[in-house]
């Protein structure tokens, strides 16, 4: 298994500067990993870095806290597909949800699936599952598996708790099969990050891909 096709190479820290998105960005291609995932300041650049590679580019919306108005959303979302973006991680109003308003939650994510299918962008919908409850995650399946997006993510990562085998499980299980898994948050290592993908991840939202790698790489060969 190639874990590095698995992998969004991340960085999201709001402190982000332009040479850490080129180092980001030539690690990418040198490894071959799935996506970047960027701020948005830095999709246009980012696309022009990777512009003679396979690698996506993958922005975020609405990060880290997702309650951003829904027109703010969109306004982000349309905005990112104007720089060039070809995958957006978008995160869930889950104040919403905590407050048991899912009927806000099923508006929210069917004023946005229109506006990135019309333009044949990849959806990635982030539930933050490390602060949901049971019941929540398995509403969130459902809705969401639903709502006919292209995977659910488990973190924004800023959250005190991230991505766990239990709640990939829990998604896996209950989650149409057409729906993938990103799991995001925490992942340091190759073991957590095979046994994630062993649970059903088939995204891995990392800023320690290249230590995975190298991880994987120096067991290969022992």
């Amino acid at each position: 298994m190639k874990i590095n096709h698995y992998i969004d190479h991340t960085i999201l820290k709001p402190v982000t500067v332009i040479a850490q998105i080129k180092n980001v960005c030539a690690e990418a291609k040198q490894y071959e990993f799935a996506a970047v995932c960027v701020p948005p300041l830095f999709v246009k650049k980012s696309k022009e870095l990777l512009e003679d590679s396979e690698v996506k580019v993958a922005t975020v919306i609405g990060f880290p806290f997702g309650y951003s108005a829904i027109e703010a959303k969109l306004a982000e979302i349309l905005l990112a597909i104007v720089d060039g973006a070809d995958e957006l991680d978008v995160v869930i109003n889950f104040t919403a949800i905590k407050n048991n308003d899912w009927l806000y939650a099923a508006n929210e994510i069917n004023h946005l699936m229109p506006v990135i299918k019309k333009k044949d962008k990849v959806i990635k919908v982030i539930i933050e599952s490390g602060v949901l409850t049971q019941d929540e995650l398995l509403k969130c399946c459902e809705l969401y598996g639903a709502a006919g997006i292209d995977y659910l993510k488990t973190s924004t990562g800023f959250a005190e708790k991230g991505a766990t085998l239990e709640a990939v499980k829990t998604m896996r299980e209950n989650l149409p099969e057409h729906v993938k898994i990103k799991a995001s948050g925490g992942i340091k290592t190759f073991e957590f990050a095979n046994q994630l993908i062993a649970a059903g991840a088939t995204r891995l939202g990392c800023s320690a891909s290249v230590a995975i790698i190298e991880e994987q790489s120096a067991q290969s060969n022992y």
